[in-house]
């Protein structure tokens, strides 16, 4: 095993032990997210989506040895990987119809070792790419944008509208970020009403069965533009309350009263990222590799503090807007324009006693929350 193919081996499992960590951080019952249930269960799905891509990409080594991370920066794939994953996605049936049938390949490669007394390396070659496609054609990994899902509906009983919980994911290109956003949306659309309130309760119409989870927004006729948004305003470079007031303003029927940005990152791995010296230095000297990593995140969030309401004119109107609550109190929330937010990171119970020993925990984690995997479980709150 060469340096490059042992580095990306240390990579891979790091990342592996991290992204299972952070699942059963999100699945467990004790968890801070856990609160919103339906929260915690929609970022673990994503989560599982980025595991499959991991898994993909380590696959694909097996035959093509381009894969690049960002290591002074995120830590992730650089934006490329996951183009390139996509692109094969898209191809794959395609792609397998070149190939015999797994069977067909095993034995001539049986056949191979049998006749020359040496290993098939372009059979070899061949299987995996085979597997690789036959893997990735099910479009279950994380993609460079996921269009929205409706996961949740329900109605204010205040003022009788619908509303939604919306989700939906993208890879940033320019910080090589993995975002998951959930947005709360009420629908003010009178078809929309009747379809779906009993104005008598102020509750959703008894026997009114939808087959959650629906994909794109629940409103038909406003679903595709809804998908169109989404995919122009998920860059990480916009700030929550800018894309939550975008969405205000361009859907005079739409409400969003909540928007929620998980952005999963930076990773930090021994001897591969150069994003933290400090973080680096300490990591190099845990013991076992598979524990020297250490993953954060960042859960952000906007509401709307009051709706202004709209009016109608006889010679102009003005449709309703959210007043987006901003704790300017805090000069963090402001930067990052948001009513509040939470940092958190996970880490091996081994390499956070590394840094303990090292006297370098307290700095690190100054602000985060931190979760310590051990043993297959997660102890927050140290």
């Amino acid at each position: 095993m060469n340096a490059e193919t042992d580095a990306a081996a240390r990579y891979f499992d790091a990342i592996a032990a991290a992204l299972s960590g952070l699942e059963i951080f999100m699945r467990d019952d004790r968890s801070p997210l856990y609160r919103h249930g339906i929260v915690a269960k929609i970022v673990a799905e994503y989560i599982a989506r980025l595991e499959r891509s991991f898994d993909s990409w380590r696959n694909r080594l097996a035959f093509m040895e381009a894969f690049k991370i960002s290591r002074a920066e995120s830590g992730f794939p650089l934006f490329q990987n996951v183009l390139e994953l996509e692109n094969d996605r898209r191809h794959a049936e395609e792609r397998i119809a070149n190939f015999p049938d797994a069977d067909a390949i095993r034995a001539e490669m049986a056949d191979f070792i049998l006749r020359h007394k040496a290993f098939p390396l372009a059979l070899q070659k061949s299987m995996a790419e085979r597997l690789y496609l036959e893997g990735i054609r099910n479009d279950e990994q994380f993609g460079p944008f996921m269009l929205a899902q409706t996961a949740k509906v329900s109605v204010n009983p205040k003022n009788m509208r619908p509303f939604y919980l919306v989700h939906w994911a993208s890879f940033d290109g320019t910080a090589n970020l993995p975002l998951v956003y959930m947005a709360t949306v009420e629908d003010s659309s009178d078809a929309m009403a009747r379809q779906i309130v009993d104005t008598q309760t102020g509750k959703m119409r008894k026997g009114l069965e939808i087959p959650l989870p629906v994909d794109g927004l629940l409103n038909p006729e406003l679903a595709h533009q809804f998908d169109a948004f989404t995919e122009r305003n998920s860059s990480y470079s916009l700030s929550p309350v800018t894309i939550a007031t975008n969405l205000d303003k361009d859907f005079a029927t739409l409400h969003p009263k909540q928007l929620r940005r998980v952005v999963l990152g930076p990773f930090y791995s021994a001897g591969i990222t150069e994003n933290n010296s400090t973080v680096s230095e300490v990591l190099s000297k845990v013991r076992k590799t598979e524990n020297a990593w250490l993953l954060t995140w960042t859960v952000q969030e906007v509401f709307s503090k009051a709706e202004k309401p709209g009016r109608r004119g006889l010679f102009s109107s003005e449709q309703s807007t959210q007043e987006f609550h901003i704790n300017t109190d805090d000069l963090e929330a402001a930067r990052q324009g948001v009513s509040n937010y939470e940092k958190h990171a996970l880490i091996p119970h081994e390499a956070y006693q590394a840094l303990y020993a090292a006297g370098e925990a307290q700095q690190i984690f100054l602000g985060y929350k931190v979760h310590i995997l051990s043993n297959g479980q997660v102890i927050s709150d140290v």
